[in-house]
């Protein structure tokens, strides 16, 4: 039975708890990875690569969470008027998030060439936890039979 089947009964989970689950579980694994691989990065390279992944990651973190609300702000005033909700705003935080990761990476460059790796690897921390949940849910979905 599939989640979104009506005949599924009461205890079906709905399209909107499966998202919001998933939402969730694509956030605490981006924290799991960064809090878990900072360690890892600083025993294998130096502190400053360590501490550069941890910038990057707190970057892809909020800009993951401002994302999402950015989304939902704008699915609630598309369903509570019916218009396509005004483009200012959108566009106003979107290039927030960009100034935001361009200010980080000139920082981390002023102090050394070689931080940019571990920001980039911190900023592609969304990538890791998006493939883990993709494999999570095919493992959920082969276990339940599809």
């Amino acid at each position: 039975m599939s989640a979104l089947d009506p005949a599924a009964g009461p205890e079906a989970e709905t399209a909107e708890d499966f998202y919001r689950r998933v939402l969730r579980r694509l956030f605490l694994t981006m924290v799991a990875l960064a809090l878990l691989l900072a360690p890892a990065i600083w025993i294998r390279y130096r502190a400053a690569e360590a501490l550069s992944f941890l910038f990057g990651g707190i970057v892809a973190i909020a800009n993951f969470y401002w994302l999402r609300r950015t989304v939902e702000a704008l699915g609630r005033a598309f369903e509570s008027t019916g218009r396509k909700p005004s483009s200012t705003g959108v566009v106003a935080r979107f290039l927030l998030r960009y100034v935001l990761i361009a200010l980080v990476a000139y920082a981390i460059l002023k102090g050394s060439a070689a931080s940019l790796y571990g920001l980039i690897a911190g900023l592609s921390l969304p990538v890791a936890a998006i493939l883990i949940e993709a494999v999570y849910e095919t493992y959920r979905a082969l276990r339940a039979g599809l």
